[in-house]
């Protein structure tokens, strides 16, 4: 049997009926007989009991997300964290999970150690000046070594 996420189950908050049978709460098997209730994955919570099973945080948010796999209910930053990835570093080709913080050039993504200069090896802090040319990260030193070699434009970011 194969485990599959279900992402994007939404849960529904729903007003009892002061007439109707109280339901049993899929987290605690106790009746609910607050005002109101969730219903996620086709079953009926307390609100309190619909949680991460990794935070804990309460996952009862009206139409918040949450993800269920290996039979977990689980926030996105949690399923993300333990299932989820983003690609792979441009600079060194290892995956790099969905939670990492990571840096950005156009359409590549680096892990935080990466993002140096691919010719001398300088890394970059947030906010310095860096250059794509053909997909590889220059310092500017290099980058306008590189200018007068050949006289490329500039691909500023």
């Amino acid at each position: 049997m194969r485990c599959a996420a279900l992402p994007s189950q939404a849960n529904q908050m729903l007003s009892i009926q002061p007439d109707a049978k109280p339901k049993g709460c899929a987290g605690c098997s106790r009746k609910i007989k607050d005002r109101y209730l969730l219903k996620a994955l086709d079953k009926y919570w307390h609100e309190d009991c619909l949680k991460c099973a990794c935070c804990d945080c309460r996952l009862g948010e009206v139409g918040s997300t949450l993800y269920t796999k290996a039979n977990l209910i689980l926030c996105r930053r949690d399923y993300l964290r333990l299932f989820g990835v983003t690609g792979n570093c441009a600079a060194c080709s290892k995956l790099i999970p969905a939670f990492e913080m990571v840096m950005r050039a156009k359409d590549n993504v680096y892990h935080l150690d990466c993002f140096a200069c691919q010719l001398c090896n300088q890394r970059f802090c947030v906010g310095d000046k860096f250059f794509l040319k053909n997909n590889m990260i220059l310092c500017q030193t290099d980058y306008e070594e590189g200018l007068m070699k050949e006289g490329y434009a500039a691909q500023v970011r």
